[in-house]
């Protein structure tokens, strides 16, 4: 544990002691994530790359005997908010808390008896910027309940119940990628994950170790229109393989894609993101045998199809991305491309650690120029999973 996560620990845990009265039985980390490709792949079963970011949501837990969950953030104004298991219903809030409580949910209806808690959170993923600390939030509550009641739940299954949480309870539609990468990343590696049946390999990727470094670059944009464009899109993927007759776009084989297109016909919006997913999904294969064999920065070239595959066929891009996006391309990153759902958030940049300065100040010029907000530059470095430290 670093000495900064330690030092977040102590205080998630001193805070927990003011709020409650005594101190917390443990405290628990889970990971914002960075997507280094394949998007919007998850809900077709297909493949997908992340890897856990440093960002992280701290969690101070006790469990209850007497059927009150009681949450409070750092992060949102207001005081301790006392909800009921037994009255726990999807879709019954519409709040922050809706993402902890449909944990405790989530747990209950599989059979797990998780009778209650005291819950406290901290988090330095940023909200927004499409590194999902939703997902953090629900992974850190799905492993501290795991812990302190004995469950005895993998990693993997924690993922499962953290996206039944949000699927259902909280009703976003989301894939599994992003509650498997806080779970289950390992320090140092991207994590190759088929997401329709969750096998794992853990891809080394150091890149100091090669002289190159990865960029998040946070635009501060949120356009409000992504879940309801969100869920448009999803019923595209599901028609398409539907006309296709596969039960998800990730059976349909690259090689098969241009006579696939064909058989849509004249149905343009689907033809486009059908072929957005099964590239996408090529693109992550081809990123994974490139990193195996150590040619890193090869990968550059197939981030930046990537954005043009986001921005072109699958339409989530937005102007503040692709901004990012050219200037850094222009300015000599190996690679960029959006990561994320769209519509706002984070772009990520490949490039050499020489190049890092040049690239930062060209992109922060080129925001100021068009008037835009300054975006938040960060060095995204593969870090652990969900964990306890405390």
């Amino acid at each position: 544990m670093s000495e900064s996560s330690g030092a977040a620990a102590e205080a998630v845990a001193a805070r927990f002691e003011e709020l409650y009265g005594s101190a917390p039985e443990g405290v628990w980390a889970a990971p914002g994530r960075v997507n280094l490709i394949g998007e919007h792949t998850d809900y077709n079963d297909g493949f997908v790359m992340p890897f856990a970011l440093p960002h992280a949501v701290v969690a101070a837990v006790s469990r209850r005997d007497d059927g009150v969950l009681r949450l409070h953030s750092a992060d949102v104004e207001g005081p301790v908010v006392e909800l009921t298991v037994a009255g726990l219903a999807p879709e019954s809030d519409k709040r922050w808390t809706a993402y902890p409580a449909g944990v405790v949910w989530a747990l209950r209806e599989a059979g797990h008896p998780v009778t209650g808690a005291d819950v406290h959170l901290a988090s330095t993923v940023p909200a927004g910027a499409g590194l999902s600390s939703s997902a953090a939030l629900e992974v850190v509550v799905a492993l501290a309940l795991n812990d302190l009641f004995g469950l005895g739940l993998r990693g993997w299954q924690l993922a499962r119940l953290s996206q039944r949480a949000e699927n259902v309870y909280v009703g976003a539609p989301v894939g599994i990628m992003d509650q498997t990468a806080s779970a289950c990343c390992e320090e140092g590696h991207a994590l190759f994950l088929d997401t329709r049946d969750l096998s794992q390999r853990q891809i080394p990727f150091d890149l100091a170790a090669e002289g190159m470094r990865l960029l998040v670059v946070d635009t501060q944009v949120k356009h409000s229109h992504s879940e309801g464009e969100y869920g448009k899109r999803r019923e595209g993927c599901e028609k398409g393989a539907a006309l296709l007759g596969v039960d998800a776009l990730r059976d349909l084989p690259y090689e098969d894609l241009d006579a696939a297109l064909a058989r849509l016909g004249d149905d343009e919006e689907v033809r486009r993101l059908v072929r957005h997913v099964v590239t996408e999904d090529h693109r992550v294969e081809q990123v994974v045998s490139l990193l195996e064999s150590g040619d890193t920065r090869a990968i550059g070239p197939l981030l930046i199809e990537g954005h043009a595959s986001l921005r072109d066929d699958f339409r989530v891009s937005c102007p503040e991305l692709d901004l990012v996006v050219d200037t850094a391309v222009t300015a000599g990153a190996l690679g960029a491309r959006m990561t994320g759902g769209g519509f706002g958030g984070s772009a990520i940049v490949l490039a050499e650690e020489a190049d890092v300065p040049v690239i930062t100040k060209a992109v922060e010029e080129a925001f100021a120029a068009a008037g835009h907000k300054t975006p938040r530059v960060f060095e995204a470095v593969p870090s652990a999973g969900a964990r306890r430290v405390r």
